[in-house]
């Protein structure tokens, strides 16, 4: 091959590596407007209960009989201290695109804090492994893409549990393609390293939160209502930074309930990596 055939193939290659992982996540919420444009549930915030339903029937299954098996076994044999510098790894990742998300929201000091994270765990923290930032007093945040859209007035629209990937909105569904179209494990071009990496994420995300199992299974009489409702609520709570209006202010249903946030987590942390497995998938 001349070398202006490798030229002309490698913008290629790393073009297909960014579009293959949203081709899933893209159907699945294609699939999920149409669905909400054929509505019949009587509940506004859940027009399509029965659909949703279902597929978190499959999603349950699929981490109960896979995900969860191989996180307590990851939860087992890792060292604490392994697993925690694996989490402030990937958090350090994450810090970036969570500064972006306060910049675009206007919450500008808390955006340059996030990009001096990165900069300080990236250096003296060995490449994000110790989480020095924390330990000098600069606060970790948690922005998504979704959480912009909220802040810009956007509407949540209905509730929707995506095919493994869990629940969210039709909002936030937007969000996620931006979010994983800005993480960028999927974009390295040694497939073995990316693979790892994607499934490392997923199955330390998934130990972080296995002592929330509990909490749902012993309070949760319907565990999918239990869950929908704790999720709407978290992403309400986290668009506001922990301080929503009132139904009366903006128009929004308020879930007047004390719901663990951890329970939800355990159920919906996972979701950006295992929509990154569309990438395992598409690099073998």
């Amino acid at each position: 091959m001349n070398p202006s055939s490798v030229m002309q193939t490698v913008p290629k290659i790393g073009l297909r590596n960014c579009i293959e992982p949203l081709r899933g996540v893209l159907c699945a919420i294609g699939v999920t407007l149409v669905l909400t444009g054929c509505a019949t549930s009587g509940n506004p915030k859940d027009p399509i209960e029965g659909f949703n339903r279902a597929m978190f029937a499959i999603n349950d299954g699929v981490d109960q009989t896979i995900v969860r098996p191989v996180a307590v076994g990851y939860d087992t044999v890792m060292p604490s201290p392994l697993k925690k510098g694996v989490t402030n790894f990937f958090g350090n990742i994450a810090d970036l695109f969570i500064g972006v998300n306060n910049l675009l929201q206007g919450k500008v000091s808390s955006g340059v804090s996030d990009f001096g994270r990165v900069l300080v765990n990236s250096t003296v923290g060995l490449l994000g492994l110790i989480d020095v930032a924390s330990d000098i007093g600069m606060e970790k945040h948690d922005e998504d893409f979704g959480q912009t859209f909220g802040r810009w007035g956007i509407g949540s629209g209905a509730y929707v549990v995506l095919p493994l990937l869990g629940p969210s909105t039709v909002r936030d569904s937007i969000g996620l393609v931006a979010d994983m179209k800005t993480n960028p494990i999927p974009y390295l071009d040694n497939v073995s390293a990316r693979n790892s990496l994607l499934a490392l994420n997923l199955v330390d995300k998934r130990a972080g939160f296995l002592a929330a199992d509990k909490v749902v299974e012993a309070a949760a009489l319907d565990k999918y209502s239990y869950i929908r409702d704790a999720h709407l609520q978290r992403r309400r709570n986290l668009i506001y930074d922990g301080n929503p209006p009132r139904e009366s202010e903006d128009g929004a249903s308020t879930i007047d309930i004390d719901i663990d946030h951890n329970a939800t987590l355990a159920y919906q942390a996972n979701a950006p990596d295992i929509a990154s497995e569309d990438a395992i998938a598409a690099s073998k």
